[in-house]
């Protein structure tokens, strides 16, 4: 079978699933999408390590990171290779110095650990064509004007000088509360972006 390449294209709220979070990757250079809903822990990790947030511990997934390169394992790539009742599944491939190897995983994980190894994403080309959507070109062009990894939420925090959104953030960052972290990090680039 086909593998095709994919990116994170961004991650937004679910609106059929409570409490849930849509991971959109797409092909690159391409309007097809494949939208795979994961929980809130998993949505929080990957949004972490694309914010670059350095949280004062490390979180399970950097954790697992720590202990693989300790013993000398490395993910070389991530493949969705499964999709079945609505529900996606994947497998990291795994190297050392006796060779490689295949693990299952949730797709949730694999890509926060793709993102900590800095390694591809792909998915089995049978499964874009029947999970995968395509984006209009209006959809892809309001895509792009989201900075947010969390796309189309409002950030009501035009009351609060810059200072105290640093210090807001430094908070959310301590007490773990990445979700908080996360928007108050977008309003302070957004500020820096109209300076």
């Amino acid at each position: 079978m086909d593998k095709i390449k994919l990116e994170i294209v961004g991650m937004s709220y679910s609106q059929s699933q409570s409490g849930a979070y849509a991971l959109v990757l797409g092909v690159p250079g391409e309007s097809k999408r494949l939208p795979i809903i994961i929980g809130g822990f998993e949505a929080q990790a990957i949004a972490i390590e694309l914010e670059k947030m350095k949280p004062t511990r490390p979180l399970t997934h950097d954790l697992f990171k720590n202990f693989a390169q300790h013993f000398g394992v490395n993910i070389t790539e991530v493949v969705i290779n499964k999709f079945e009742e609505g529900i996606f599944y994947s497998k990291l491939l795994c190297t050392n110095s006796e060779g490689t190897t295949e693990i299952d995983s949730r797709t949730s994980d694999a890509v926060a650990l793709a993102i900590r190894f800095k390694c591809p994403i792909y998915v089995y080309s049978n499964i874009l064509e029947e999970a995968g959507i395509v984006m209009s070109d209006i959809d892809d062009q309001e895509g792009d004007k989201e900075d947010s990894v969390f796309e189309g939420e409002e950030v009501p925090f035009e009351d609060h000088l810059s200072e105290e959104l640093e210090d807001m953030l430094k908070k959310a960052i301590s007490e773990e509360n990445f979700e908080e972290a996360s928007k108050l990090r977008d309003e302070i680039n957004r500020r820096k972006d109209l300076d």
